[in-house]
């Protein structure tokens, strides 16, 4: 009779992603993995290939999950609105999440996550981005929305924004010079 499995996938990509959040990217061992769901390092091997692997994994959980909380957007019909509500959930998801945060958008050398998750996540940006822009050009929209977003949360997650000011009326300013740069007529 096989010994029964004593964790999942599932369970090793959840203590992954943990800690990497508490203790950052360098920490993120096999061995840290396995000590923390309660095996060997070896047997981490029956279902991650390696640390690569492992890092892979956990930036597709990342992108699934910010994915998930776009999609629990509540949509009103109204893009400036819809675009307000995703640019705040994907800072709140960069807050809650920032080590996570910081691997979907970096080359971390373990291989590049499936296109097609990135595409899941990105589909309601691309909904708003031609409602605002029109569809002939919700990509370039979307593009320049996840940039400007992108930039403004690195900022900020870096401590980067220096000369006082209120952070808060800055990103909502920038969203609605967004949403006003792309609308059409």
């Amino acid at each position: 009779m096989p010994t029964p499995e004593r964790t999942s996938l599932a369970e090793i990509v959840a203590a992954a992603r943990d800690i990497l959040e508490r203790e950052g990217l360098a920490n993120l061992t096999m061995q840290a993995v396995a000590a923390r769901v309660g095996v060997r390092a070896p047997s981490l091997y029956k279902r991650v290939r390696n640390r690569d692997d492992l890092v892979r994994l956990v930036t597709e959980a990342a992108i699934r999950d910010l994915g998930e909380r776009f999609d629990a957007v509540p949509v009103g019909g109204d893009a400036r609105a819809d675009l307000r509500e995703l640019c705040r959930e994907f800072r709140a998801f960069a807050h809650a999440h920032p080590a996570g945060y910081r691997l979907v958008f970096a080359d971390s050398g373990a291989g590049k996550p499936d296109v097609g998750l990135f595409a899941m996540a990105a589909a309601p940006v691309l909904r708003v981005a031609a409602e605002l822009a029109g569809p002939e050009e919700a990509l370039e929209a979307a593009r320049t929305i996840t940039a400007w977003a992108h930039g403004f949360v690195s900022m900020e997650l870096a401590d980067a924004f220096n000369l006082g000011g209120d952070v808060e009326r800055a990103f909502e300013y920038g969203i609605a010079r967004i949403a006003d740069s792309l609308a059409k007529g």
